[in-house]
Order: structure tokens, then sequence, then C-alpha cells
């Protein structure tokens, strides 16, 4: 089976101790990115750990993927324990550094302990230098890449780095590279803070050397000749399908259509895109490099998450508002889907839907904690009574912007999700608004009889992010090319991902979630039958792992 290669590289910021060792077993078991992730913090992180305390770790890993010159790969994964869901997650990033981090020469770096002074860490194939940088605190993502480039000349695509979100341990705080893409969900940024870290950047010239068969060139060529309206509108091109079917949220998930759609959706984020936009290697340009000259604003973005969250969550229907909301995140690194929605939890509890004004104010205090962001910075989880607004969570994670009360696949996809509320865990609204050929899609009416379809989609998506590919891929991948390409039965493959999940969601038992985590905020027809399917066919009982499945 393709493994990613290379070996483990771990950093102790609290005592400037560095040490490599040999995961050959680990990468052959679980691929790399999220898997290798996934195995190494299960077995190294303390159940009970505090996920802002110093025993907490963050794993960054790529893929074997990333020696390839395929389309799609251009990402790579960082795991560990989440202070917005508190348990086990990974979060993976866009962009240009995973190659640059492949050129390390490591499969894997952890990061642990905690620094008493802020710092950046330098990781090379030749070694690692900790420089304390106290000039950096509080300064934003861009202008911590400008630093990085003038002092070090380090460029932006072999960073990551975090805002004053993350130094103030925003618990949705992003850790940013290539300047403006995001390991977002989850709030790995403040982890990173926590240990006083303000940035990692990478480079060398030791890329392990591992051979991709030739049917990447096959999906290489498909993705740069397709006419797809994802290389116009990215994501955001669903959002005029997902307001016709009532499936939009709106004014703080109350309401489900949007009158000003028309305001930001893909057209409107078309008509600003200004450039094609990629990540490293990827034919297929599906980022959106936006601006508005008339008021100065430049992007890259906003997807159909954000345009949700900032849009018609907020009740705002000019796209450049929501630019506006969108830059502001990517500088402070804040997740801009949870940011987003926080902001909007605000707006109820003030009666404020649609002050622009008043949401780019509230943004700039979460990430410096002043005043209500401060209440905010803690998540809709945590804040919601205060605010008296109905708690739009899972796990403490806010939702997506597929609706699982239209899509009740994805409503119980969400519910079982180890993250929570995010779409990207199984992707499995594609299957139900449908974005796949007619024979693969199934009604969104309905939970009962898509355990099955549900624990598969899981399993795949576990093996792209331990691949590492991106889950734009799916009209390009199948399971003879999954076969091609990682040389192993589909089977195989997806019981590798089976292992992730597993692994996953034992370490979250450890922490006290179980199957009365596994709840909506809504109700869905037949939803705790359709969860005993799901617990059988993950052979679980009631949302536990027995002790005899936890993988070894």
């Amino acid at each position: 089976m393709l493994h990613n290669r290379g070996p483990l590289l771990t950093i102790d910021v609290g005592s400037r101790e560095t040490a490599r060792e040999d995961i050959a077993e680990i990468n052959e078991q679980y691929i790399g990115g999220r898997g290798v992730g996934t195995r190494l913090t299960h077995e190294r992180i303390p159940f009970d750990a505090d996920p802002l305390g110093p025993a907490n770790r963050l794993v960054f890993s790529t893929g074997p993927m990333q020696s390839s010159t395929m389309s799609f790969t251009g990402r790579m994964s960082c795991t560990g324990v989440s202070p917005l869901t508190d348990g086990l997650l990974s979060s993976n990033a866009g962009g240009f550094m995973s190659r640059n981090f492949a050129d390390t020469g490591y499969s894997a770096v952890e990061i642990t302990g905690a620094s008493d002074e802020l710092i950046a860490i330098h990781i090379r194939d030749d070694g690692v230098e900790f420089e304390p940088v106290p000039e950096l605190a509080g300064e934003t993502v861009g202008e911590t890449v400008a630093y990085l480039e003038a002092e070090h000349d380090i460029t932006a695509d072999q960073t990551a780095v975090i805002g004053p979100a993350g130094e103030n341990q925003v618990r949705f705080a992003s850790i940013m590279t290539s300047e403006e893409r995001a390991f977002g969900r989850g709030g790995l940024g403040a982890v990173l803070g926590s240990k006083n870290v303000k940035a990692i950047t990478v480079g060398g010239d030791s890329a392990p050397e591992i051979e991709i068969p030739s049917t990447q060139m096959e999906i290489h060529r498909e993705a740069a000749t397709d006419d797809n309206i994802m290389k116009r509108q990215g994501t955001v091109a669903v959002m005029d399908l997902a307001n016709a079917m009532e499936g939009l949220p709106s004014y703080y998930f109350s309401e489900r259509e949007f009158a000003g759609v028309e305001g930001i959706n893909g057209s409107a984020v078309e008509e600003k895109k200004y450039k094609k936009g990629t990540c490293s290697a990827c034919a297929f340009a599906c980022k959106l490099p936006t601006r508005d000259e008339e008021r100065g604003v430049e992007t890259e973005g906003p997807e159909f998450e954000v345009a949700m969250a900032f849009g018609s969550n907020s009740g705002v229907d000019d796209i450049v508002d929501v630019m506006q909301s969108n830059e502001l995140c990517d500088q402070y690194g804040l997740d801009a889907i949870s940011a987003g929605n926080t902001v909007a939890a605000y707006l109820a509890s003030e009666d404020a839907f649609g002050d622009v004004d008043l949401i780019h104010e509230t943004v700039e205090k979460i990430a410096r904690r002043e005043g209500i962001g401060d209440t905010l910075a803690e998540g809709i989880d945590r804040c919601y009574e205060e605010l008296g607004v109905e708690n739009w969570t899972v796990k403490g994670m806010d939702f997506a912007a597929h609706e699982g009360r239209v899509l009740h696949g994805q409503g119980l996809s969400y519910a079982v999700s180890n993250r929570g509320a995010d779409h990207m865990y199984s992707v499995f609204y594609s299957v139900e608004y449908p974005l796949v050929p007619e024979e693969d899609a199934l009604d969104p009416e309905g939970t009962l009889g898509k355990a099955d379809r549900l624990v598969e989609r899981e399993n795949l998506m576990a093996v792209n992010d331990a691949g590492v590919v991106c889950k734009f891929s799916r009209d390009y991948m199948n399971p003879d090319r999954y076969e091609a390409l990682f040389g192993a039965d589909f089977e195989d493959l997806l019981a590798v991902g089976d292992r992730i999940v597993t692994l996953e969601r034992h370490f979250n038992n450890q922490r006290g979630l179980d199957r009365e985590d596994d709840t909506l905020p809504y109700d869905l027809p037949d939803l705790e039958e359709a969860l005993g399917e799901y617990y059988d066919a993950r052979g679980w009982e009631d949302g536990v792992v027995p002790d005899a499945a936890v993988p070894a």
C-alpha cells in the first residue's frame, strides 16, 4: 500500500529539545496525514489532557501523494485535541506548504510542551532553530509573514502562523498557511498559541522518493481540461441550489431561505474574481482571489460556508461586506465559519442582523478578546445561554452551511461525526443535493437505511485525509483509481479509514463522549433508530468503541 516515508520529528518547545523517531510501521498502517496524526496523538496525548495545556500535542503531517504532480494534492494535515470540541480533531489546509514540509524529509512533526516566550520555530532538513519573536506579539497573519520574508527570506508558502486570535486562545482560532489558507475548524490555532508559538517555517531538500502510479496523470489532465463550475465560482456555486431547496441557513439558523441570495451567490463572487487561484500542483484551480477596487477590499474567497456564516446567517446581502469579513478572519487567524456563526448568534441576541459595522467590529473584538469578544471567543456552545439564543452546535462545533433539516443523511452525519457539525467529515451532502451522478445519489428525505453509506463515506474521507487528497477530487476518483494510486484493494483502503475514525472515537470516549453527544438541536425522522443502525455498522455499543475493537 502506498504510504508516507520519513521519520517523526518531536519538538518540545518548553525544553527546546528535539528528537527523531522511526515511524515506518505507523506510516505503513495509516498511510500519512490524518491517519498518522491520529495514531500518534491517540498514543501520546493523555486522555485527560487540557486542550490548552502543555500536554496537548499538535502533529503536522503530509501524505504520499505530496510526492506526486497530481491535481488535488496541495494539502496537509494537523491533529490535536480541540479546544472547541474537547475531542481529538484533524484539520487540513490547502495552499503550498505541504511540499515545502515534505522537503524537510520528515513525514510528521510533533509540537509539545509550552514555551516561556513567544517564538518562531524554523524546521529544516539539517536542524531546528528556536527564534524568540517578542516583537510579533499581537501582529496579524500578514504582518507576521512579512517579517519572516524580510528577516529570513522565507515565503508565505513555507509558513504556518497564528494571528492575534491564536495568541489570545480564541477557541476557534486557525493556523494560517500561504497567508490565506487555514487549518480552520476546531481551534488548533489556539493550541499553537497556548504553546507560545507564533510561527513555524519549513524547508529543505530532502523530500522522500515515493513512486506514484501513472494514473496520477490521467486525473491531472482531466482536472486541467474539465469545464467545472467550481473553477469559476468555487463552492459558493451550490448556494442557489441550497436556497431553492429551502436549505440555506439564514438569520442564525432561524430561517432556511434568504431573499438577498443573489447578492452573495456564486455569480456575485465570480464578478469579483480577478484571477485564477490554486493549491500546489493543482490544475483544477478552484480558489477565489477576489477584489473590489471601489472599496479597496481584496481577499481569497469567500467560499460557500463563509458566504453563509457572514452572509445569509448574519443577514448580509452584499458580497463585498462578506469579502471584508473573510479577510478580517484571515488576518486575525480565525476560522471564518465559526467566527461568522458566532457573530450571527450575537446579532440575534442584539436584534442587529445586517449591521455590517457591528459585524466587523465584533470580529476584531473576538480576536483580541475585548469586551463582548471575550465572551464570544469561547464559541457558541459556551456562550449561548449568556446570549439568550439557541445552541446551534454538535459536540461544541457550530454548523456548516449544508442544511441537515433538508439533507437528512447529512444531518445524521453531523450528529455522529467525531468532529461535530462539520460538513467535510463525510461530505454526505454531495449524494443528497445531489452533486454526484444519478446512480450514486440518495433521496435527501429520511435517515433510515443510510448508515452503511455514511460509514463508507466517513472511511473514504479519512483515506483522502491520510493520502492527502483534496475532497473536491470526487468527480475524478473512483474505486479503480484509488486502487491504482494506492496499490491496494479498495476495501483495504476503507479499512484504514475505519481504523482512523475508530481511534478518534475511542479517544473521545475516554474523554467522556458517548451516545448522548451524538445529537442535534432539531428533530429528524427516526434519528434514534438511525443512530442504532450507524453504531451497528461500526460495531460500537451506544456510541462507544468496545475495548476489543480498538486498533492495536
